[in-house]
């Protein structure tokens, strides 16, 4: 191997790699940049090692990439760059790429819930079999608005919290079973379908629809996220792609349901807020709904376009400084 030529030919990307390396704030490009010379130097080395081994050159290129080393490996572990792409790129690509599942599961919830209003504002009779009379009736008068204003708003918000939050839980961990979360799809639907129907057949369709759709959009967004993707997870177990095997479709479903149940704490948490202190607050009907579909199309918009924005995994993103086969055969 012409040892000359080899340095002559790769010095330009050592120097880069050098300036990387010693550089404070890097952009994304950058530490893609960083990783991919590095990647490139080591192989650099192993070459002049194996084939060269001049030994003023192999102290040089040891050390640069020691120190290229430990700048990847304390970007990677010490900085908020991961925190930042999970919020920017992670979670809402997860959920971009689950909409169809997630979307399905919202329409047939939807659908199912308002038939079973319809069904019960119709037949007084289901909702006296359901609830029995006297509890339908204090229903409708007093303790559906209660339930708003029992609690202390900001023990009320980490109460729903929780309980969201581990709904969530449960439908993204039972879904490769699929029963349990189709069980508790149903039993959410038909509390709210019951609970609506009773209102209405009392002529309180206004203080339902007023207090339930504030906190409910987000919050009921946030659910069917979580029982969608956790019915992928079973679908992927079911029906895998034809490109991959079972258990590596079910583990590609599952570390993205990971990824989803880390981003909805925070959506819950949003939603547990509306819910405590927007959805009673003795304001005009029209802002506290306008307060809940402000945050839900935030989140929906969010989702699109951070979520589209780099479809497929960071591993298949294009990069064009990649090293080559021919530079590792060099």
């Amino acid at each position: 191997m012409d040892l000359d030529a080899y340095v002559a030919e790769h010095e330009p990307q050592w120097r880069r790699l050098d300036q990387l390396a010693r550089g404070r704030h890097l952009s994304a490009a950058e530490v893609d940049e960083l990783v991919s010379l590095y990647q490139r130097t080591s192989t650099h080395l192993s070459v002049v090692r194996t084939r060269s081994p001049d030994p003023a050159l192999v102290a040089r290129l040891s050390r640069l990439v020691l120190i290229a080393r430990t700048r990847v490996t304390a970007d990677s572990g010490g900085s908020w760059t991961g925190v930042v792409s999970f919020f920017t790129t992670g979670f809402p690509r997860a959920v971009y790429q689950a909409a169809p599942w997630w979307g399905t599961v919202a329409v047939l919830f939807c659908a199912l819930t308002g038939f079973l209003m319809w069904w019960v504002a119709g037949h007084p009779d289901s909702a006296r079999l359901l609830v029995g009379d006297r509890a339908a009736a204090q229903l409708a008068e007093s303790s559906f608005a209660g339930y708003y204003t029992q609690y202390a708003a900001p023990s009320f918000a980490v109460q729903l919290w929780t309980h969201n939050a581990w709904l969530a839980a449960q439908c993204l961990a039972a879904g490769i079973l699929v029963v349990p979360v189709l069980y508790l799809l149903w039993a959410n639907a038909l509390n709210i379908g019951v609970t609506g129907g009773v209102m209405i057949s009392y002529d309180r369709a206004d203080v339902f629809f007023g207090l339930i759709t504030p906190h409910g959009l987000l919050e009921l967004t946030g659910v069917f996220v979580a029982a969608g993707v956790g019915l992928r997870v079973g679908g992927a177990w079911i029906s895998p792609p034809a490109h991959l095997r079972r258990g590596r479709a079910v583990a590609e479903a599952g570390l993205s349901g990971v990824v989803v149940a880390l981003g909805l704490v925070g959506l819950f948490a949003v939603s547990g807020l509306i819910e405590a202190f927007v959805t009673p607050a003795p304001w005009p009907t029209w802002v506290r709904i306008g307060i809940g579909a402000t945050a839900w199309l935030a989140f929906l918009g969010y989702v699109v376009v951070c979520g589209a924005r780099r479809p497929g995994s960071p591993d298949r993103r294009p990069r064009p400084d990649r090293p080559v086969t021919a530079d590792r055969a060099t």
